[in-house]
């Protein structure tokens, strides 16, 4: 069972990185997808500076070994992220597939990632 979780961790985080690192670079550098993607919803453009700095690093925390309590805010900051964005499009009325499929699975990974960690990437550890 312990390999299992282990797999379902890394797949689910590896997925998860990808995501906001492709999408936080998308942000960061206004790609014209991201643009149309995001204005529409009222948010100006420079709040995509903001997210896509803030996936990057959060990716980056995830990822390296320590920072626990940083891990536990990046998994934070994902998953109110990924919701907000959900709740935008469902708001404006966008209930686009394109629109709400990926902060939708970004959701199921960001909780199938921070539920599934190992004990090493947890801030209290009961075993």
């Amino acid at each position: 069972m312990k390999k299992t979780k282990l797999i379902i961790y890394w797949v689910a985080t590896a997925l998860l990185s990808f995501g906001m690192l492709g999408s936080g670079l998308s942000q960061i550098f206004h790609a014209k997808a991201m643009i149309d993607l995001v204005v529409p919803l009222g948010y100006p453009p420079y709040f995509l500076y903001i997210v896509g700095v803030w996936k990057v690093l959060g990716v980056i925390a995830i990822l390296i070994p320590g920072l626990k309590i940083v891990k536990e805010w990046a998994y934070a900051g994902f998953f109110f992220t990924m919701t907000g964005a959900f709740i935008s499009h469902l708001a404006c009325c966008d209930y686009s597939i394109k629109a709400l499929i990926g902060p939708f699975m970004q959701t199921v990974f960001v909780i199938l990632s921070w539920y599934f960690r190992p004990a090493n990437r947890k801030i209290n550890t009961v075993e």
